[in-house]
């Protein structure tokens, strides 16, 4: 599918590009039915820009031309991102193992010494870094920059990974259980943990990580969610430090509190399902600029009807800015195709659709973005 644009709209009709804050499910419909009797059914499901939050939101005005992710860098195997580093590279996972990306674009291997870091081809080991922050009741923290990888399979684990390229098994994960997403704690809301989502069954345990791998359940009950999770900054409105979770079989935006309790953040409004919808998150840093840009994972899968194209993309910070993106906002991509909205949260919430990537794209991981 080619990358949407706004429909032209007469000036002297009431319908408009714009976000649209929707209370009912009745609100919605009548929505719907409005645009159509303005632009017909061409363009119609780009125009709609949906917010379903705890709370009526007020959404950015004026209209938005949604911008696409492009080709930064051919990476086989890519899965996931990580970083950036004090030195402005990022940590690539892909086909196993593990690199460094520079913002250049240059690609060195990385822990590949004795006693660096493998892991087998074709599951879906994520990874974060660690930041900065003394775990709470643990005596301990986490050294900055050290790396922590997802290891799925018949014996589930975290991997760590120190500066220098030394691996080791951290933690054993419950063999029960399959990780599927794993993001660090900076806000302290979870303790400067480890926070780290396992498919059990038909629903999602959370956990908890310290420094010293002691693991602290906080809830099995959470919705199926996997992916690019992210713990959202205390400027997020009601959901500063939580854990925001995408789930692509609803199309759903959860927040998972530490209490275990589960909220829902916003509805995409974009196409949902296995392998379809929303995926990756990442949260705009605070000093993001025109300058910067935001990077994500296209992992190749065969015979899928969005196979992916085995490279990392990019999106430029003047087009993330210009469509009305701002520094702590909530960026989250569909898997299909990396459609992309923006989610705003304060008293309320508003979502914005605002790029897609390639048709075939079939995006993984974290959102990452350079600062």
């Amino acid at each position: 599918m080619d990358r949407p644009a706004w429909p032209h709209v007469p000036a002297e009709g009431k319908c408009r590009p714009g976000a649209v804050t929707v209370r009912r499910l009745g609100d919605l419909v009548r929505e719907y039915l409005r645009r159509v009797a303005c632009l017909g059914s061409a363009g119609l499901a780009v125009g709609l820009v949906l917010t379903a939050c705890a709370a009526p939101a007020r959404p950015p005005q004026g209209p938005v031309l949604p911008g696409p992710w492009v080709r930064f860098r051919h990476v086989a195997g890519v899965v996931d991102l990580a970083g950036p580093r004090s030195d402005g590279s990022f940590i690539v996972a892909a086909a196993g193992r593990l690199f460094t990306l520079t913002r250049a674009g240059v690609l060195r291997t990385f822990a590949r010494e004795p006693g660096g870091y493998s892991t087998a081809v074709g599951p879906e080991p994520y990874i974060t870094m660690a930041g900065r922050g003394r775990v709470a009741g643990a005596g301990c923290s986490f050294p900055s920059g050290m790396i922590f990888a997802l290891q799925p399979g018949r014996h589930p684990g975290i991997i760590a990974i120190t500066p220098d390229g030394r691996a080791s098994r951290f933690t054993s994960l419950p063999a029960t259980l399959t990780p599927d997403g794993i993001t660090f704690d900076t806000t302290g809301r979870f303790g400067h943990r480890l926070v780290v989502t396992a498919r059990n069954y038909a629903a999602t345990t959370v956990l908890a990580i310290d420094c010293a791998g002691a693991i602290r359940t906080i809830t099995s009950r959470a919705p199926v969610v996997e992916g690019g999770i992210a713990v959202a900054p205390q400027s997020f409105g009601r959901y500063g430090g939580d854990l925001i979770a995408p789930s692509e079989t609803s199309g759903r935006v959860f927040a998972i509190r530490p209490d275990g309790t589960v909220a829902t953040v916003a509805v995409s409004g974009l196409p949902h399902g296995g392998d379809i919808g929303v995926e990756s998150a990442g949260f705009l840093p605070p000093r993001f600029g025109p300058g910067d840009a935001a990077y994500l994972a296209d992992r190749y899968s065969k015979g899928n009807k969005h196979p992916g194209t085995n490279s990392i993309l990019r999106l430029p910070g003047s087009q993330l800015l210009k469509a009305g993106a701002r520094p702590g906002d909530l960026l989250v991509t569909t898997e299909a195709s990396a459609h992309t909205i923006v989610v705003r949260c304060a008293t309320t919430c508003t979502v914005r659709h605002i790029a897609a990537g390639p048709a075939i794209t079939h995006a993984e991981g974290h959102v990452v973005f350079t600062t």
